[in-house]
């Protein structure tokens, strides 16, 4: 089986105007957004299968909505990680090592399933920004705006997120007034 090594693919050369050790760089950035972006996927994918209680049918058809959003999202990053001539990583392993988010071995309550899409939401956008500078540096136009797209998806969702536990801590602290 095939690793990715972040090495460039073998095909005829490219001239897109990066150089070499730009694309390397920015297409190892990619690998990791990638990543995250995969493990969260499958983070919420799960979730949406196995969460239960008062907020189910909320949170089941939210979870469905935001998958499936992230599931597009990582053929736009593959793809852009092959058009600046690397290999995109596409196993478990590849996923395991370079994503910040970890797995999720348990079922949890739908309060943490929601407290732990937050906090993947913002890893994944931690990681995006931490490509941006790089993209533009480089002058790789088409990666900076979809770390733009992505930053702009992320932060949004985990605010939504977020909202739904102040929602729950604001109902809490009105009754115990």
């Amino acid at each position: 089986m095939a690793k990715n090594t972040g090495k460039e693919a073998k095909s005829v050369p490219i001239n897109i105007g990066i150089d070499e050790k730009d694309r390397r760089e920015i297409a190892e950035g990619l690998s990791r957004l990638l990543a995250d972006n995969f493990t969260l996927y499958l983070k919420t994918h799960n979730f949406h299968w196995n969460v239960t209680g008062p907020m189910f049918q909320t949170l089941h058809t939210m979870f469905e909505t935001q998958y499936n959003e992230l599931w597009m999202a990582n053929d736009l990053i593959a793809e852009r990680i092959r058009a600046l001539g690397v290999v995109a990583p596409g196993t478990f392993e590849d996923f395991s090592r370079l994503s910040s988010i970890k797995e999720q071995g348990d079922v949890p309550t739908a309060k943490d399933m929601i407290r732990l899409l937050v906090d993947g939401h913002e890893a994944t956008a931690r990681t995006a920004r931490s490509v941006i500078e790089t993209a533009e540096e480089a002058n790789d136009t088409p990666t900076a705006d979809l770390l733009t797209e992505r930053l702009q998806i992320h932060e949004k969702t985990a605010w939504m997120l977020r909202s739904l536990l102040a929602e729950e801590s604001s109902a809490a602290a009105s009754k115990s007034a």
